[in-house]
């Protein structure tokens, strides 16, 4: 899990994030901003699979630039849906497209790496704090 207080810096790995449904992550640049980008998120198991595409072993999550690294539930099915992480509740808003930094920060080829394996977008519903370890529900509807 991770924010950045600036544009452009690197992602700061912190074990708990607190979160609005007016200001998103608190503390890290997007708060304020669109609220249907409140929180970032990506799949685990995407890691490997970019890390391959990119000529690595290994893939340190925070190069992907996303708030909040999940396992154990398909992200793309729940477009539109609801989940809850700790005491918080958000909304799947859409996809997160990788973007030029990803050449930079992954190297020649990372931008089409991150292609179907950006991970998602999501609006804060319900604020408070996510932690490391909090399960990722999904509510239903």
């Amino acid at each position: 899990m991770g924010i950045r207080a600036q544009r452009r810096e690197p992602l700061m790995v912190v074990d708990s994030i607190e979160v609005t449904e007016k200001r998103g992550i608190l503390g890290d640049h997007y708060s304020g901003q669109s609220g249907n980008r409140h929180v970032t998120l990506i799949q685990a198991e995407h890691l490997p699979v970019v890390a391959a595409l990119t000529g690595r072993d290994v893939l340190d999550p925070a190069l992907v630039r996303r708030n909040i690294v999940v396992s154990g539930i398909n992200l793309l099915s729940l477009k539109d849906q609801k989940v809850q992480i700790g005491s918080t509740v958000l909304q799947i808003t859409g996809q997160c497209h990788p973007c030029s930094k990803m050449e930079t920060a992954l190297g020649p080829g990372g931008y089409n790496a991150m292609r179907g394996h950006g991970g998602m977008t999501a609006k804060v519903l319900t604020g408070g704090e996510i932690r490391v370890g909090d399960e990722v529900i999904f509510v239903q509807p």
